[in-house]
C-alpha cells in the first residue's frame, strides 16, 4: 500500500505507469525500492543499445540477449519509473523526452562502471595502486633511483611512496603494517620478517689522504679501532655492525661524532677530524672530489647483502607484488652484468 500526503492510506494497488511524480505524489522510500529493483547496469545497457539501434530486438542481438528478455527488462524499468522510455511502432522504437534524459545519464553511468571495472582489473593485476616503500640510505644512493625511474615509466599508474629509514625501523614498520616493502641491511634478523637477497656492497674505512693508514689498501677492523670514528647515528644497521664487530674483538669504540648521512661523514674525515666506516659504492662521488681514501676491510662481514623485506605470511597487494618484481629484475640484471 502507498501512503500519500494528506490523503490517508490508499488501498488500491500501486500502478507506477499511471502514477506521476508531483508535489502531491513525492518520491517515497517505497518508490525508490520499486525503481532499484529494476535499475541495474544490464538493463541500462539494453536501453542505451535500443536507443542507438532504434530496435529492442537489435539491442538484444548486440548484447547476446533474447528479444523477449530484452523487452521484459525495458518494460519492467518503465513500470518502476512511472513513465515510458520508448515510443513503440512497427518500425522500431524512439526515445520519449524522459527517455532521452535517462539515456544521457545511463551513458555516463555505464562509462563510469566500465572504468571502475578496468581500474579494479588493473589493480588486481598489479597495474594500478599505491606502494609504501621504506629503504636504507645505501639502497637509495646506489640502486633505487634507477629502479624507480624505470618503474615509473613501465607502471605509471602505480604510485610509489619512498621514505628513507634505518633498517631496524623499517622492519618494525613492516610488522605494524605501516609499510608494504622494505630494503634493509639486517645484521640481526627480526621474527615475522621475510627477507630475500637484493644487492651487495663493500664496507670500507675512510681516512684523510694524510692519515698514516692511507698507505694501506686493506686492513682488518681490529687494527683501526684505536682511531676516533665519525660514525652514523646509532639506529642505523651500519652503526650496529661497527659496534658488534668491536664487541666481538673485546674492544671499545671511540666515537667522536655521529652524523645522519654518508656525505657529512666524508666531509668530517676530509677535515681530519677522524675516520669513518662507510659503503664504498655509496661514496664514490666523494672519493673523487675530497682529500680522502677508501681502505678495504679484510673482515668477512665487510661485504654485506641488502635484502628485500616484507611481512611474513601476509600477502602484499598486487601493486606491491609488481614493485617487488621490479626489484628482482634489477637483482637479475646486476648479476648478469657481473655485479652483485
Amino acid at each position: 500500500m502507498l501512503s500519500l500526503p494528506n490523503q490517508g492510506t490508499v488501498s488500491t494497488p500501486f500502478n507506477p505507469i499511471d502514477w506521476k511524480l508531483s508535489a502531491r505524489n513525492p518520491v517515497t522510500p517505497q518508490t525508490i525500492v520499486d525503481v532499484k529493483d529494476h535499475f541495474d547496469l544490464a538493463t541500462l545497457r539494453v536501453v542505451v543499445a535500443a536507443a542507438d539501434s532504434g530496435s529492442i530486438s537489435a539491442a538484444g542481438d548486440h548484447l547476446e540477449l533474447a528479444t523477449a528478455a530484452a523487452s521484459a527488462r525495458v518494460t519492467a524499468l518503465e513500470k518502476s519509473l512511472g513513465f515510458r522510455i520508448f515510443e513503440r511502432s512497427p518500425r522500431g522504437v524512439h526515445l520519449t523526452p524522459n527517455g532521452t534524459v535517462l539515456v544521457e545519464r545511463a551513458r555516463r553511468i555505464i562509462a563510469d562502471a566500465d572504468r571502475l571495472y578496468q581500474d579494479m582489473y588493473e589493480y588486481r593485476q598489479g597495474l594500478e595502486g599505491h606502494v609504501h616503500v621504506l629503504a636504507n640510505s645505501s639502497s637509495l644512493l646506489q640502486v633505487l633511483p634507477g629502479v624507480l625511474k624505470d618503474f615509473a615509466r613501465q607502471s605509471p599508474r602505480i604510485q610509489v611512496e619512498v621514505e628513507e629509514r634505518g633498517s631496524s625501523e623499517t622492519q618494525r614498520a613492516l610488522l605494524e603494517g605501516r609499510a608494504d616493502v622494505g630494503v634493509v641491511d639486517a645484521p640481526i634478523r627480526v621474527r615475522g620478517i621475510e627477507l630475500e637477497d637484493f644487492f651487495s656492497d663493500d664496507i670500507v674505512i675512510v681516512v684523510h689522504l694524510d692519515h698514516p693508514l692511507a698507505r694501506h689498501d686493506a686492513v682488518y677492523l681490529g687494527s683501526v679501532l684505536d682511531e676516533e670514528f665519525i660514525a652514523l647515528i646509532e639506529s642505523t644497521a651500519l652503526s650496529a655492525r661497527l659496534a658488534m664487530s668491536a664487541s666481538a674483538l673485546n674492544k671499545s669504540l671511540r666515537i667522536r661524532m655521529r652524523m645522519h648521512g654518508f656525505d657529512a661523514i666524508t666531509r668530517m674525515v676530509a677535515a681530519g677530524l677522524g675516520v669513518g666506516m662507510l659503503p664504498l659504492q655509496a661514496i664514490r662521488p666523494q672519493l673523487s672530489t675530497l682529500p680522502i681514501k677508501a681502505i678495504g676491510l679484510r673482515d668477512a662481514w665487510a661485504t654485506r647483502v641488502h635484502r628485500i623485506a616484507t611481512r611474513r605470511n601476509v600477502p602484499v597487494s598486487p601493486a606491491a607484488q609488481t614493485f617487488i618484481a621490479a626489484l628482482r629484475a634489477e637483482r637479475r640484471r646486476r648479476r648478469n652484468n657481473g655485479g652483485d
